[in-house]
């Protein structure tokens, strides 16, 4: 379960502030909803895909015993 800023409240960020938790999570939900989004829903998902991308992809470089290289949201 996703615990974190709702898009009300990220919509008012920039999407440079996002949390990559938030990144992730919001972008696995858009995606799945992408042949039903209207043109603002698909701005708003590439806005975060680029940032995504600005940021080098969602995993961490190294782990450790209390973290996976991938980004979790749940």
């Amino acid at each position: 379960m996703y615990v974190g800023r709702d898009m009300t409240e990220l919509s008012m960020m920039k999407k440079s502030e996002w949390e990559n938790s938030e990144l992730a999570y919001f972008h696995h939900s858009l995606q799945q909803m992408v042949p039903y989004l209207n043109q603002e829903g698909q701005s708003v998902h590439s806005e975060i895909v680029k940032e995504i991308e600005n940021r080098g992809g969602l995993t961490r470089q190294e782990a450790d015993y209390t973290h996976g290289t991938k980004t979790i949201y749940d």
